[in-house]
């Protein structure tokens, strides 16, 4: 304690709260804008901190990293468009609060959550961090694969209103994801001869295109067919009244503790804590709350939110405990470690305990901070929804189009990105989910080289999945989420019809 006490002194002299501060800022803009995600924010500023102090450095880059994260439920909770990856599960409820006129309090909501979750994430990197990087550890291919499996049976939960129609988008999110090539042979998979399919479809270009394009496109055919036909959005920025907190914040800490335990797992990122944390909301909530999840419930925000930013200590833990970087934005962090003279690691606490103090202290900060920039933000935010749809359609394209271009810099993903928006437009109007796609492309690579990766471990025995107690424990609870609500919604139909 008296040693995290010296870090946060250490954190307010005026050099390294004012980089904390611009880091914290820069991340929420560069969050806010779709297509830029927090590893490309990070990955844009490392060559500033080359030449800082170590504890400088870093915190502007966690800054960054946490900032950002918040700032992708910006436009995805305003716009029905994903600043990052990380913000998609917020679409479903934060959009669905914007359309009733309660935009001030889904971005409170996504706000304090966001705050919340970090904030349990670095308190559990503080007490149990080598603990709880040794149990991740202990995943291999046959967990991964089920870790995956999970993930992607959750598409039940995120269908809205048709299962059906959720598992048709599911699929052929998956149909999709196989293109490119093969991850255990590296064999060419339906490319047709294009060079630029080799690395297969990047879902961040397919994600901007389902979400922002798609939305862009409706916004202009209505105002084609008649302005009258659109429903104005009150730009409200009434924040949630305590009570209503406490309606939610049973939700936030679960989400928090899920998003810290997937991001401590190499590989798995926010984007994936937020749908699984979404869908333990919903497994969580009472029957009333169910039926309006993709309504617009505030559990469905904060348990997304909650968790994303979850990660963000989750996924430090193996980063310096071990040297291992949970996701991409922390394999990063540890080139600035590197070259900032700081070898991650069991010996990192021991020569270097003022400065992972120090870190830790800055994490609080960062999570306060962005709280506090989300909340007094709002009044600010919410004008979005003022401007004329004749000019936010053509700006959210060309958002979207720089967003998708700076990616790689590659004019095939603003291509990919505009076919994904004229097949997202086209969803909508007969009603299927974009969000199955967007999770089927993100966990379906993860599923097929974790699965096949196991059975070359068991020499094509398929045991290896039973004689695994965690990996057997996600199949089992994969099948339960797919089969449970097909199940539960064709007896709740018999059940009506034989009291009609």
């Amino acid at each position: 304690m008296d040693a995290l006490i010296q870090g946060m002194g250490h954190v307010f002299q005026p050099e390294v709260i004012i980089l904390l501060i611009g880091g914290v800022l820069l991340g929420i803009i560069i969050g806010a804008l779709p297509g830029l995600t927090a590893t490309m924010g990070v990955a844009l500023f490392l060559p500033v901190t080359f030449g800082m102090e170590a504890v400088s450095g870093i915190l502007l880059l966690v800054g960054i990293y946490f900032g950002s994260i918040f700032g992708g439920s910006i436009a995805a909770i305003l716009l029905n468009t994903p600043g990052t990856p990380a913000s998609a599960a917020s679409t479903l409820d934060g959009y669905a609060m914007t359309k009733q006129g309660k935009a001030g309090k889904a971005l409170g909501y996504a706000a304090v959550a966001s705050g919340v979750g970090g904030t349990i994430s670095v308190i559990m990197l503080i007490l149990i961090a080598p603990q709880l990087a040794s149990v991740a550890l202990n995943f291999s291919a046959p967990e991964m694969f089920g870790l995956a499996l999970f993930g992607l049976s959750i598409i039940s939960s995120i269908s809205g209103g048709s299962v059906i129609k959720g598992l048709i988008a599911g699929v052929f999110g998956i149909l999709i994801s196989t293109v490119g090539m093969d991850p255990m042979t590296s064999y060419p998979r339906f490319t047709f001869d294009q060079l630029s399919l080799l690395n297969g479809l990047s879902f961040i270009p397919v994600m901007i295109g389902l979400f922002a394009v798609s939305e862009a496109l409706v916004i202009m055919e209505e105002e084609l067919s008649g302005g009258d036909k659109i429903k104005k959005i009150v730009a409200n920025y009434v924040l949630p009244k305590w009570n209503e907190f406490k309606k939610v914040w049973i939700s936030m800490i679960r989400s928090g503790f899920i998003g810290t335990f997937i991001g401590i797992i190499p590989g798995a990122g926010a984007d994936i804590a937020a749908f699984v944390s979404y869908n333990e909301g919903r497994r969580f909530a009472s029957k009333e709350d169910k039926k309006t999840f993709g309504k617009g419930n505030p559990k469905g925000i904060v348990s997304a939110e909650a968790a994303n930013n979850g990660v963000t200590g989750g996924s430090m833990i193996p980063l310096l405990t071990l040297g291992i970087p949970g996701d991409a934005v922390t394999a990063i962090m540890l080139g600035a470690l590197v070259v900032q003279g700081i070898q991650p690691g069991p010996q990192l606490f021991t020569n270097s305990a003022e400065l992972v103090y120090t870190l830790f202290a800055g994490m609080i900060i960062a999570n306060i901070l962005m709280t506090i920039f989300g909340i007094t933000g709002i009044r600010l935010f919410v004008k979005i929804l003022l401007v004329p749809k004749k000019i936010l359609a053509p700006l959210i394209l060309i958002l979207s189009t720089v967003g998708a271009y700076a990616i790689s810099n590659n004019f095939f993903d603003v291509f990919t990105m505009l076919v994904a928006g004229i097949i997202g437009y086209f969803m909508k109007k007969y009603g299927f989910p974009a969000s199955p796609i967007v999770l089927a492309l993100i966990l379906g690579p993860m599923a097929e080289s974790e699965f096949r990766r196991s059975l070359v471990m068991s020499e094509g025995s398929y045991t290896i999945f039973l004689e695994r107690p965690i990996a057997l424990g996600f199949i089992i609870v994969s099948i339960l989420s797919l089969v449970l609500p097909l199940v539960w919604g064709k007896w709740k139909k018999k059940k009506n019809i034989e009291t009609a």
